[in-house]
């Protein structure tokens, strides 16, 4: 069974990217999210391997650390892995204080070492 993963406020350029990484290296199913909201939902309602969220949701720029702090508030997703998408070290520094797994930023989409992060997940 393909792993799946909710992308959470992505551009449509942004997650067609991150779609065929995960999709390539991991056979993953990705499901988009556009809000906070949507992905609350989402999360309540299907169980995913790993959420990958924007560090500014595209839509309507929530904080992403925000929408982490959401999941791991929540006793029935708090065991969920995140990740933050975002080239800033501060911003996954903060990420990975709120709960996150340690993220990557879109530049480092290429790097065996973003693979490896994803593996202990998806692999």
């Amino acid at each position: 069974m393909a792993k799946r993963v909710l992308s959470v406020g992505q551009c449509s350029v942004d997650h067609a990217a991150l779609s065929s990484l995960l999709a390539r290296n991991f056979g993953a199913e990705v499901v988009p999210a556009e809000t906070a909201a949507d992905a609350l939902v989402a999360l309540g309602h299907k169980k995913f391997d790993l959420v990958m969220i924007n560090r500014k949701l595209d839509l309507d720029y929530t904080d992403g650390i925000e929408i982490i702090r959401q999941i791991k508030a929540d006793p029935q997703l708090a065991a969920t892995p995140c990740m933050l998408v975002t080239n800033y070290p501060e911003h996954q520094e903060a990420a990975v204080a709120a709960g996150a797994e340690p993220g990557f930023g879109k530049l480092a989409y290429g790097l065996p070492e973003t693979r490896e992060r994803l593996a202990r997940f998806l692999g």
